[in-house]
């Protein structure tokens, strides 16, 4: 728990046990000398014995805490030790009931569970008896072990709910980190991919048009001049082609490889790739459409992503893809027979891995003004439709 910020609060209650602990046991050494009691020098052997078996456990747990080991046996016996030294204590001076109290946080932390109880059950017991012996039955010889023992209880019981608060908190912290990290990894990525695509677009309108153009009129200009001039534009003409192909080869380097031959044959390729390697049949339906590219980038890695979390968690033995277009539209519906989920429900945890993947899908549709339609239903499969509108202009001419 080093990196919770509830750690200074655990920090600070094993000091004050600690404190309490060994303030007490000083206490009952000291009283032992102070009223003259015959066992004071055994009292003051036990104490200093008490202490010691008490701090040299706190440094091998420490220690033990540090390099991730854990012996269970070992703690179990340190804490009968001092349970051992706590009753000779207290058979040899009434005022080691004291030391009971810190006992009882004790054993609550080293013996969880039953065990615990048990053990505070039959040290109260013990130092009730010890008490009546030593200064006769009393009632507030009865009850102040009883309260002690059930105030212990209840501040344990809230030490653990708080644990187990601190230890989920910390989870979900990290899992907000690693969702960040995620995150922005996928938006750098789409960034890089978007912009790579907005300079193949703006290359492939300018300088390839223009260079096709400077092409086509050499070519006519070469017909209607004579020798030698004809050469000097063939020349010119033949250095434009070459530049217009080096031209195109950097658009191409630009183009996302998958998309080299364009978004149909891509989600062929994927869906056939996926299913050689999950043993799950997918079948893609898509005719060739003249789409922008961050259009085609977006329905690509949405096809990705819901391949990827049907083969992974849907346990489905048959997954379908449609692309279509209308007049204001393009779709990809991907469909699968697995056993589904509640929407509403992975929605709402949005902070779970599995929904993770939809999220980010969503994002990289509202990103190019898109939605995303989730239908699904437990063992009813599940349906994922990609709606993105179509682009004018200088954008889908590319």
């Amino acid at each position: 728990m080093s990196h919770s910020t509830l750690a200074p609060v655990f920090t600070g209650l094993r000091f004050g046990l600690h404190t309490l602990l060994i303030g007490l046991a000083g206490f009952t050494v000291v009283r032992a000398y102070v009223v003259s009691s015959p066992a004071a020098t055994w009292t003051l052997v036990m104490g200093i014995a008490f202490v010691a078996v008490y701090l040299a456990g706190a440094w091998a747990a420490r220690t033990q805490g540090e390099s991730g080991v854990s012996r269970r046996g070992d703690a179990v016996g340190w804490i009968a030790a001092l349970t051992l030294l706590w009753a000779v204590l207290m058979w040899l001076s009434p005022d080691g009931a004291y030391l009971v109290f810190p006992l009882f946080f004790l054993y609550l932390h080293v013996l969880p569970g039953r065990g615990g109880v048990a053990a505070i059950v039959v040290t109260t017991a013990f130092a009730i008896l010890a008490l009546g012996l030593h200064l006769g039955f009393s009632v507030g010889g009865v009850i102040g072990p009883l309260v002690g023992a059930g105030v212990a209880l209840l501040i344990g019981l809230a030490y653990r709910a708080l644990r187990r608060e601190a230890e989920e908190r910390e989870r979900l912290v990290a899992e907000l980190i690693r969702t960040r990290q995620q995150l922005a990894q996928t938006e750098r990525e789409q960034g890089a991919l978007a912009e790579r695509a907005r300079l193949a677009r703006e290359i492939h309108d300018t300088v390839a048009q223009g260079l096709s153009s400077i092409q086509m009129l050499l070519r006519a200009a070469e017909r209607d001049t004579p020798e030698p001039g004809a050469g000097y534009v063939r020349l010119a003409r033949e250095t434009a082609a070459d530049s217009l192909a080096d031209t195109r080869q950097i658009i191409r380097e630009l183009t996302p490889t998958r998309l080299g031959d364009g978004l149909a044959p891509a989600l062929h390729r994927l869906g056939q790739e996926q299913s050689d390697r999950a043993s799950i049949p997918v079948e893609v339906s898509a005719e060739e459409l003249d789409l922008p590219m961050g259009t085609q980038i977006a329905l690509l890695r949405i096809f990705q992503g819901a391949l990827s979390n049907t083969i992974r968690h849907a346990n489905a033995t048959r997954i379908t893809a449609e692309l279509t277009r209308d007049n204001a539209t393009v779709s990809l519906v991907v469909r699968d027979d697995g056993r589904g989920f509640e929407v509403s429900s992975a929605v709402a945890d949005s902070h779970e891995a599995d929904s993770f993947g939809l999220h980010a899908m969503r994002e990289r549709l509202e990103q190019l003004d898109g939605t995303l339609t989730i239908a699904s239903a437990p063992q009813q499969g599940t349906t994922v439709t990609a709606r993105l509108p179509l682009l004018t202009g200088s954008e889908a001419a590319s």
